[in-house]
């Protein structure tokens, strides 16, 4: 059976939502700076929580958050990385990672956000190998404001599978989206694991 691309999800591969959660209702900068003016101490509170938020916002860039890399992290190695700040996002597929079989990694998410806070943002990824779903994954990143500095998640460790037939190539289909359903950005990539790590 031929390798097949990786699918877009589909409606039952969604990421799962949190039980009981609930997604606030969105307000503007401006909305939440003008809340509770009478409030000394949540002023204080919002002032260090929005600091820099005008430093941030490019006019050029409308985006509320842009993903900027995707790194491959294994302890006592150098991280692999993934450039998905302006790079052809189709090509990143061709390039796959080589992860030992048996060996502990995680995924690291380097990422922007600008113009307004965005909350519940989750990192989520469904691995296909041969045209067939072996695994989806869905984390919830959390809330931020604009800031000027980059920010970054990491998901928890995560264990290669070890034997023969576990060998082989693996695609996959990560997205970065928020509790609006926004999806700010999907990407297709790659990975071998391998007996070594050549």
């Amino acid at each position: 059976m031929a390798d097949e691309e990786p699918q877009a999800f589909a409606e039952a591969e969604e990421p799962e939502e949190t039980p009981g959660y609930k997604a606030p209702a969105v307000k503007s900068l401006d909305e939440i700076k003008n809340l509770d003016a009478d409030d000394e101490s949540l002023i204080k509170y919002k002032h260090t929580l929005l600091a820099g938020m005008d430093v941030c916002a490019p006019s050029d860039d409308p985006a509320n958050v842009r993903v900027l890399k995707m790194a491959l992290v294994v302890d006592g190695r150098p991280d692999l990385e993934l450039d998905l700040s302006g790079a052809d996002l189709s090509t990143l597929k061709d390039k796959p990672f080589v992860i030992k079989e048996g060996v502990e990694y995680r995924i690291k998410i380097i990422f922007k956000v600008q113009h307004e806070i965005v909350t519940g943002l989750r990192y989520a990824q469904v691995t296909t190998r041969k045209g067939i779903n072996v695994d989806k994954s869905s984390y919830m990143v959390g809330s931020y404001p604009p800031v000027e500095t980059e920010h970054s998640y990491m998901t928890p460790p995560e264990e290669a599978p070890s034997g023969m037939m576990y060998r082989g190539h693996y695609k996959v289909c990560s997205k970065f989206i928020d509790d609006d359903k926004n999806v700010h950005l999907q990407w297709d990539w790659a990975f071998d694991i391998k007996k070594d790590w050549e």
